[in-house]
């Protein structure tokens, strides 16, 4: 990435801008989990609409980021208090350039804040192998719903401390 990304947390002003990256990053970047069947990609997005966000934005339970490259938005990011990252978009032109890393370290760091020690998730096929290289491992059996086929993962949430104690310890070895 040329330019340096900068995330911050959403407010209700970027609720269109959210909805649209939303819509676009499902219709465009997960055509192999809908396979553009009409109905799945409706049940997908139907509570994706910008009043629908508008709630998430004022519900102190949630956290939405957004990625922004010179200003310009180009990925969102939502996880609850309870752990769960209820979902990552990017637009797909900025497909596997950094913002979708850069978006989940940040609810990552929220959630510690928050003191959970373990995040999870349900993935898509399409976006299984981009959470495995975050360190997200399946936990459970694979479901279906909506139409989607949902891989349950999870993973261990390391504070940066212990992460740099972990390494000077290894390197001692």
């Amino acid at each position: 990435m040329d330019a340096p990304l900068h995330i911050c947390k959403a407010t209700p002003a970027d609720a269109g801008i959210i909805s649209r990256i939303v819509d676009c990053s499902i219709r465009v970047g997960c055509a192999l989990d809908h396979r553009n069947d009409p109905r799945t990609v409706a049940t997908w997005t139907h509570s994706k609409t910008t009043e629908h966000i508008k709630s998430w934005l004022t519900d102190q339970r949630l956290y939405l980021n957004v990625a922004l490259l010179q200003d310009k938005p180009v990925g969102v990011a939502m996880a609850a208090v309870s752990g769960k990252v209820a979902f990552c978009y990017v637009q797909p032109e900025w497909f596997r350039r950094g913002a979708g890393q850069a978006l989940v370290h940040d609810l990552e760091s929220w959630l510690m804040d928050k003191g959970l020690a373990r995040a999870r998730l349900n993935s898509t096929r399409t976006s299984e192998a981009f959470y495995r290289h975050l360190g997200y491992q399946p936990c459970a059996e694979t479901f279906t719903v909506a139409g989607l086929h949902a891989i349950p993962m999870h993973k261990a949430l390391t504070p940066p401390s212990q992460k740099a104690d972990q390494g000077s310890k290894s390197s001692a070895r």
